[in-house]
């Protein structure tokens, strides 16, 4: 589904040779989201992106993590985009903007969300783990996976990790505070309108 008014939710099936994905979606939920992809730290995190973001957020995969994890983030990043446009609609009468600020014990993150139609991501996220210490989990894939995200839901994301010193914490809260921000940007505004002086969101 592409335009029109947001249907607020949707479920979308991705297949390649590679991967299987599934997500449901409903922009109006309670926070009941679960995630199984077969990478642990990865389901972690979208369950946190579901729950902060008070979305009814469900994901299921089945990738070929006999190579790595690689194809399974970033086929999973592109569903969850794909879902979250097309429970937008046009994505007329939202509040568009969200930001957040979350700490996690001694990590502190800031994330920023412009449901704009413009695909951008800003990931300034050093994070460096040990060997295991975020499971089989590659810190440089949570890049990725937002990345695939932004570019199939067509929105502008910020992300600043300000403080920290754990990985889990780090990662943690920055996909706590984006979660915050989503919530907030796709939140229902009777005032908005088309929310933007062009007369539409791309």
């Amino acid at each position: 589904m592409s335009g029109g008014a947001a249907p607020r939710t949707a479920r979308v099936e991705r297949r390649t040779a590679e991967v299987q994905v599934t997500v449901q979606l409903d922009l109006d939920g309670t926070g009941d989201a679960g995630s199984d992809t077969g990478v642990p730290f990865l389901d972690h995190m979208v369950a946190q992106l579901g729950r902060h973001a008070r979305f009814d957020l469900s994901v299921e995969a089945k990738g070929d993590l006999e190579i790595d994890a690689h194809h399974t983030v970033e086929d999973t990043g592109i569903a969850l985009g794909q879902a979250l446009a097309e429970a937008l609609g046009d994505k007329s009468g939202v509040r568009r903007f969200g930001d957040a600020v979350v700490p996690l014990d001694e990590a502190r993150a800031r994330a920023a969300v412009d449901l704009s139609g413009r695909p951008y991501l800003v990931w300034d996220v050093e994070v460096d783990a040990a060997p295991g210490e975020l499971g089989s989990f590659d810190p440089r894939q949570a890049r990725h996976f937002l990345e695939a995200l932004v570019a199939n839901a067509r929105c502008t994301v910020h992300v600043q990790l300000e403080a920290g010193d754990l990985p889990h914490h780090c990662l943690e809260a920055c996909f706590k505070a984006l979660a915050r921000a989503f919530g907030d940007a796709c939140a229902p505004d009777p005032r908005a309108g088309a929310g933007s002086t062009k007369g539409v969101l791309g």
